[in-house]
């Protein structure tokens, strides 16, 4: 069994990785729509065989998939409409403030608190995601900001929906099965966004078969690996500390690619989220 704090590295480490690769593909290429159809034809087929031989199919989960699966949707959507009118390093760390939210779900149907410590290191973390969407200005930032509330808010429900899933979820491959219903639910929304805007039914642009293979592993083992960890800690946790993440991408994009815009403030930024996440570990 794959303990927490493996899991979450190794989706940590995807994360980043498929970050730094989707930052510098060209946006008529559109990244995400790649990768979800890549996703669904490498892993789908697998995922789906375990979930359908789990045999979780009371109202309860049945229920609790389809929420996930409209929020993922929704969520796929959001992020695509905000990309339009700005940069990822900007929306990227909005969308993922959703800690806070799911923290708050969480206490308003179990009655659980994080504490705290928690609170505290939860609330710190989400200020420097603030401090590092503030440190990438752009002309169309008023028009993001509320698509990328939108996806905060459907992270925030997909988590939670994701969490009280996992006990029906055994094992690791009925876990991909799950979200691939999302994926597969994201991927119809963003293929009808993709044909209303540009009458095309595909991209006009093809990413390279290396990155689309990459794209598509990243994505779908990523979150998986997210989802296995909620078995062990709070959604509200797991979510923040795959923040890491954006603290080891930005990091990256500073010393690695010389993209030197406003450093100061991108690791002071960094340096505040690592603050909130070493007290929500305390």
């Amino acid at each position: 069994m794959i303990s927490a704090t493996v899991a979450l590295a190794a989706s940590v480490l995807m994360h980043v990785l498929w970050n730094l690769i989707a930052r510098h593909q060209p946006g008529a290429a559109w990244p995400l729509w790649w990768a979800l159809l890549a996703h669904l034809i490498l892993l789908a087929p697998w995922g789906f065989y375990a979930l359908w031989q789990a045999n979780a199919w009371s109202t309860d989960f049945l229920g609790l998939m389809a929420l996930s699966a409209s929020a993922n949707a929704l969520y796929f959507f959001g992020l695509w409409k905000s990309y339009k009118h700005a940069p990822v390093a900007m929306v990227y760390p909005l969308v993922r403030s959703s800690p806070v939210l799911i923290a708050l779900w969480w206490l308003i149907l179990t009655g659980e608190s994080p504490g705290l410590m928690g609170w505290l290191g939860i609330l710190i973390s989400v200020a420097g995601l603030m401090i590092l969407a503030g440190s990438q200005p752009g002309r169309g930032e008023k028009a993001a900001i509320p698509w990328a509330l939108v996806a905060m808010v459907c992270t925030s429900v997909y988590s939670i929906s994701d969490k009280l899933a996992t006990g029906q979820l055994p094992g690791f491959a009925a876990i991909i099965g799950f979200i691939s219903v999302g994926y597969s639910a994201a991927f119809v929304v963003l293929t009808l966004a993709l044909r209303q805007q540009t009458g095309r039914w595909t991209p006009p642009q093809r990413l390279s078969l290396p990155v689309i293979v990459i794209g598509g592993l990243c994505v779908g083992l990523a979150y998986a690996l997210v989802i296995h960890a909620m078995r062990f800690l709070p959604s509200a946790e797991v979510v923040a500390y795959s923040n890491t993440g954006i603290v080891l991408a930005t990091l990256a994009s500073i010393y690695l690619f010389g993209e030197k815009q406003r450093a100061k403030w991108r690791i002071a930024g960094s340096v505040v989220i690592c603050i909130g996440l070493l007290l929500l570990a305390l």
